[in-house]
């Protein structure tokens, strides 16, 4: 037997304290006996066999769920499947009752990037290694760069790589989803100090595509920034308006997706392919509004 002060003591914790780790471990299926007493004390319980993985109830419900909020795919979703099978017996079948019953509906923004891709620069940005990428848009352009891989960031169901493109001579955001290959050149590289890959990757999000865009809007920015996201660009004041600065490699996407829903009126200051992209989809919902004639 062990007492609540030895194991307080060798944890350089309270005594509470080493109390309440013995709740936590009894919470996750660890079978451990109490005896009061002189003698008492805590010990494991004799031919016990403790799995290999020890979560708490909550800890595996919330593992279950946060898997499920990502869409498992081919390869999480049998490795959830494990991790369920070496949980204690009561808080598995709680684990696999949640994996059976309950279901996510898809986010349309969500993406699936490639573990190996995702590994490769999460490597080296770990140890510092200058990388090639190959990438493609949305728009189906494909071409290489060599980048200094800052961070990796999750955002909103999407990986993105956090870099400084040297072809650019600047910042960039890349989703990794959209990386075709990762090859590293052996060169090191020094980051920028107290980088913080969130703040920058929002910074960034809309900026370094190839079709500039620029539009105004008569309304005040603080309304029009509750509408905007950080990847269609940074609001600007302009009198008693304001204008959106950004770029986008998918000029249809920018205006059917981002525009469009917009609750204020707007006028495209700059951008030919933009300004294509608007008409097309005001000419769409114009021809949505002619008669349809009767049949005869």
């Amino acid at each position: 037997m062990t007492t609540a002060q030895q194991l307080a003591e060798r944890l350089g914790v309270t005594e509470r304290a080493a109390r309440r780790y013995v709740g936590i471990l009894r919470e996750a299926g660890v079978p451990i006996e109490s005896a009061r007493g002189p003698h008492g004390g805590y010990r494991v319980r004799r031919g016990a066999k403790l799995p290999p993985i020890v979560f708490s109830q909550n800890e595996a419900l919330g593992l279950v769920m946060a898997v499920l909020d990502g869409q498992a795919g081919d390869l999480v979703g049998p490795a959830l499947d494990r991790v369920i099978r070496a949980l204690p017996e009561d808080v598995g079948r709680q684990a696999a009752m949640l994996r059976s019953h309950a279901a996510a509906a898809p986010d349309r923004r969500w993406s699936r990037a490639d573990p190996g891709t995702t590994s490769a620069l999460v490597a080296a940005a770990a140890t510092r290694h200058r990388v090639v990428i190959t990438y493609r848009t949305a728009a189906g352009r494909e071409w290489e760069s060599t980048v200094d891989p800052w961070a990796v960031v999750s955002r909103h169901g999407r990986w993105y790589l956090l870099c400084y493109s040297h072809h650019a001579a600047a910042t960039r955001t890349y989703r990794i989803d959209r990386v075709r290959a990762v090859v590293e050149t052996g060169e090191e590289f020094a980051p920028p100090p107290d980088v913080d890959p969130v703040a920058m990757l929002e910074e960034n999000l809309g900026t370094g595509w190839e079709f500039p865009t620029r539009v105004v809007f008569d309304a005040p920015l603080p309304e029009v920034a509750a509408w905007v996201r950080p990847t269609m660009g940074r609001l600007e004041p302009r009198g008693r308006g304001c204008v959106l600065v950004g770029s986008t490699s998918n000029p249809a996407m920018y205006a059917q997706e981002y525009l469009a829903p917009l609750p204020f009126d707007f006028h495209v200051e700059e951008g030919d392919e933009l300004r294509a992209a608007v008409a097309a989809v005001a000419a769409r919902f114009t021809a949505a509004l002619r008669p349809v004639d009767s049949p005869t």
